[in-house]
């Protein structure tokens, strides 16, 4: 069991989310806020770096509504432990530690026994029901953090947290068969490295996105296609996901599919779908689901084939104090891979 020592923080800089709105009309607040009590399995982070995700610009834009008031968003956070709960026994003062979207469940319900956690009613977020990774110092429960190593850097490590995960989880609810022809519809953080886990595994790519300097970098990471998201494919899709926010793209998406395809949608935010047309977007067993969240096991399972594919993270760095710039540039799609928040 650890100890803290003495001094260690109880209070930290931090952005919090002051009133939803356009991100042009200023929604954050940089304030000094109270730490969380660490609890008995607590971990006080000392952030490193924290990944900057679509899911921080609708909770700032009021496209989710907040859980907590002026909650600090930033659910991709790699930190140093600086002191831990008396509980907790996996993680000691000095390690490496990383903090993802699900920060909680009840371990009880019958979603949690199945081990599909992330269906949990009384789960909770990092960044939404908790205070996140905005900031120079978080709080995280110790039994859903994961151990990150050492070499690479925090700002490339922490996108593997959500944008990583998250994609895992929806290559794996679309259902590719091996060797198949999969789908991107966007192509930002999540997607970028999705595509590279999908070639790894010996898939044929396509991205469909309407940023040119996304299409080219789709391209330089092996993709076999890049196109407008509104262009067809070049062959039909076994499966595709869909990572941009955009409901419009829904019937695009399945109408690509080949008979038996799945369109996996990614985001936890997304536009009106427009009415769909049963013969040409899902008969022939066409398949259209949801991702939401993730489980424990899917980081886990995650990190370790990023330990044996060795994913490249492209990564745009701002300052803490540049939160709002990095959402806003976010917002205008003026971020190619990921944007890092780094104290």
């Amino acid at each position: 069991m650890s100890t803290a020592s003495p001094g260690w923080p109880t209070s930290t800089t931090a952005w919090v989310v002051d009133h939803a709105s356009p991100i042009g009309d200023n929604p954050l607040r940089l304030v000094e806020r109270p730490l969380d009590d660490t609890g008995p399995y607590g971990l006080l982070l000392e952030v490193e770096a924290c990944g900057v995700c679509r899911t921080d610009l609708h909770l700032a834009e009021g496209d989710l509504e907040p859980r907590v008031p002026r909650c600090t968003p930033g659910h991709e956070i790699v930190g140093r432990v600086l002191h831990t709960g008396p509980d907790v026994t996996d993680f000691t003062p000095g390690a490496r530690a990383g903090a993802a979207w699900l920060a909680g469940t009840c371990g009880q319900c019958r979603y949690c026994r199945a081990g599909r956690e992330n269906l949990c009613p009384r789960s909770r977020y990092t960044g939404w029901d908790l205070h996140g990774g905005y900031a120079r110092y978080a709080v995280v429960d110790a039994r859903f953090a994961y151990h990150l190593p050492e070499g690479p850097p925090a700002e490339e490590l922490a996108p593997l947290l959500c944008a990583g995960i998250i994609g895992y989880r929806a290559l794996e609810r679309a259902e590719l068969p091996p060797g198949g022809r999969l789908g991107l519809y966007g192509f930002g953080a999540s997607a970028h490295l999705t595509a590279q886990l999908a070639l790894a595994r010996g898939a044929v790519v396509h991205v469909l996105t309407r940023s040119e300097e996304a299409r080219r970098l789709a391209l330089d990471l092996g993709a076999a296609s890049a196109a407008d998201a509104y262009d067809a494919p070049p062959e039909p899709l076994d499966a595709a996901i869909l990572f941009a926010p955009v409901g419009d793209l829904v019937p695009v998406a399945l109408a690509a599919l080949d008979r038996g395809g799945t369109l996996a949608v990614a985001g936890i935010h997304l536009t009106d779908i427009p009415s769909l047309d049963y013969q040409r977007h899902l008969f022939q067993e066409r398949t259209l689901r949801s991702v939401t969240a993730n489980t424990r096991a899917d980081g886990l399972a995650y990190l370790a084939e990023v330990a044996r594919h060795h994913p490249t993270v492209h990564v745009q760095r701002y300052a803490l104090d540049r939160a709002p710039d990095a959402l806003a540039d976010l917002a205008a799609d003026r971020v190619t891979g990921v944007a890092v928040l780094t104290p």
